[in-house]
């Protein structure tokens, strides 16, 4: 992984941005978490807090989509991460003069974070192509990701620190901080002016925006093509790792919570280290190649995974540290082959949308993409509760195996294309 583009301003603002909120919120998160199960005590309440999230989501992506592409992308995420700053702030001042922060209060702070959050990221998601080239696209997603991973990974263990130490109020003035931090320097970032802000805003407008960007998804074979991929990948692969892994580690395995403290830091790892270690895979293999094989990879580190989550491998080893470590390898293999695929995902759709449209497109995407997880999680929650985790963990690689071939020829046709236009270029030369 080249570091090239961190010496450009413009990116390096970007990503010292997007790491910040990255952390204050990542932190705000897990303390929310502590917080409200050592309030209520119940687990009820905790986890309807973690999916009230998805009713704005499901209400307003289409919303945001539209109004991501009609408006300057760099004054609105300079303005909704000042808001964010705003509420958060508010609320440190409510716990500040209360001493707590209510239930009902809480429900109320999420759903207005999920809200900006979801136009933020309508407007976000064209900034990154619109001030690096075409050319650096591969090379900027894989900084970006780095970056985001090295939050993800520290902002649970600051978390802890702090709201150890300090409690709820800290944290919450933290995140107010980095939102703060994150606009300040959004504000230096030189972000071309892509909008297409209507000359009147009414109903048959935003309706003639909308469908622009539901009929280019249809008719772009390749769109569809990631949409249906991703929405694969959370049905089947985020519950593998979101329930029955963790499932079978806790309940059959019986790890200590050390050992599960290691499993879930080594994945994360994994996802720092993919283009770390991976940067001259990405760069030399054809994008289409990249995502296909990737699949293929996962498929197959999955049926390895049921293997291990055989109670036959348990028996005849008489321990379960055989399955613990098999599991443990092959998860951090299969994070790392995760985030490359991700990263191959991130460019494509980068390169093949355009930039004026990118607002109401990733929107859809993003919403078509996790409207399904839910779905997944109660379908594989079921399958737990009825046959064996090796089993449960054998169906997922085989849908995820299935999904590829399927979309095997839409990838690599991808691939055949451009490599004809950048000859036809050269012969032109």
């Amino acid at each position: 992984m080249s570091l090239k583009l961190i010496k450009q301003k413009d990116f390096s603002l970007l990503i010292f941005g997007k790491l910040v909120s990255l952390l204050g919120s990542n932190i705000q998160q897990f303390a929310l978490s502590l917080y409200v199960l050592s309030l209520t005590g119940s687990a009820t309440i905790f986890a309807s807090i973690l999916s009230v999230s998805i009713v704005p989501r499901l209400i307003l992506s289409p919303i945001a989509g539209v109004f991501g592409d009609w408006f300057d992308r760099k004054k609105s995420i300079v303005m909704l991460d000042l808001l964010n700053s705003i509420i958060i702030g508010i609320f440190a001042v409510i716990y500040i003069v209360n001493g707590k922060i209510s239930i009902p209060l809480i429900y109320i702070l999420v759903i207005l974070l999920e809200v900006s959050e979801i136009f933020f990221h309508s407007a976000m998601s064209a900034v990154l192509p619109s001030i690096v080239n075409k050319d650096d696209y591969l090379e900027a997603n894989s900084i970006n990701s780095a970056f985001m991973n090295i939050g993800n990974i520290f902002s649970p263990i600051i978390a802890a620190v702090l709201y150890g130490i300090f409690g709820m109020k800290i944290i919450l003035i933290v995140n107010s901080i980095s939102f703060l931090l994150s606009s300040i320097s959004e504000m230096f970032i030189n972000i071309p002016k892509l909008n297409n802000h209507p000359e009147k805003i009414n109903i048959r407008v935003f309706k003639t925006d909308f469908n622009e960007g539901i009929n280019i998804i249809k008719n772009n074979k390749l769109l569809s093509t990631m949409i249906g991929l991703g929405t694969i990948i959370n049905f089947s692969a985020s519950p593998l790792f979101g329930i029955v892994v963790i499932y079978y580690l806790r309940e059959v395995l019986l790890i200590s919570d050390i050992q599960f403290g290691i499993f879930q830091m080594i994945f994360s790892v994994s996802m720092l280290a993919a283009p770390i270690f991976c940067g001259s895979i990405i760069r030399k293999t054809k994008i289409g190649k990249l995502i296909y094989q990737s699949f293929i990879i996962i498929s197959i580190l999955i049926f390895i995974m049921a293997i291990f989550s055989l109670s036959y491998v348990v028996n005849i080893f008489n321990t379960n540290m055989v399955s613990y470590v098999g599991l443990l390898i092959v998860s951090f293999v299969i994070g790392m082959v995760v985030t490359v695929a991700n990263i191959a995902l991130g460019t494509l759709f980068d390169k093949i949308v355009p930039l004026n449209i990118m607002g109401r497109t990733s929107t859809v995407f993003n919403f078509a993409v996790t409207v399904f997880v839910p779905l997944g999680q109660m379908i594989f929650g079921f399958l737990l509760d009825i046959t064996f985790p090796s089993i449960v963990v054998t169906i997922s690689g085989l849908i995820l195996f299935i999904t590829i071939i399927k979309y095997k020829y839409t990838l690599i046709d991808y691939d055949y294309i451009e490599s004809n236009k950048e000859e036809n270029l050269h012969s032109k030369m």
